[in-house]
């Protein structure tokens, strides 16, 4: 089989999938239609003044360590798949690499990133 015919073939399934889900989905989910759920709403609440109100920065901290820890699960998860191919190297890599996680926790640490005040 070439690389066309299956790439085709993983692209038709996918598609055809995606499709029968939705189809799936139509037919047996639950229906109740009101003019209530057309409503924007913020937390069951209706909204009072401007939506564009700034957050807080701890938000944006908070969020951005938990990606770069996310992150680091991401990478170390192949690392370990192929760590005996590679022996000692590998294993000095990722420890550096941990390092310098760990290095950057404990700067986040220190800066009150992790505290909500």
């Amino acid at each position: 089989m070439s690389f066309f015919t299956l790439f085709i073939t993983v692209l038709l399934t996918a598609v055809v999938l995606v499709v029968g889900a939705f189809v799936v989905a139509k037919l047996i989910g639950p229906r109740s239609y009101n003019p209530v759920k057309g409503e924007p709403f913020e937390c069951g609440i209706p909204t009072r003044g401007s939506s564009w109100m700034p957050l807080h920065v701890g938000y944006y901290l908070f969020a951005i360590l938990f990606l770069m820890f996310d992150i680091e699960t991401v990478f170390l998860y192949p690392w370990a798949v192929v760590v005996k191919q590679f022996g000692p190297l590998a294993l000095i890599s990722i420890g550096f690499f941990l390092v310098v996680l760990v290095l950057g926790l404990a700067y986040a640490w220190r800066k009150g990133a992790l505290e909500w005040k």
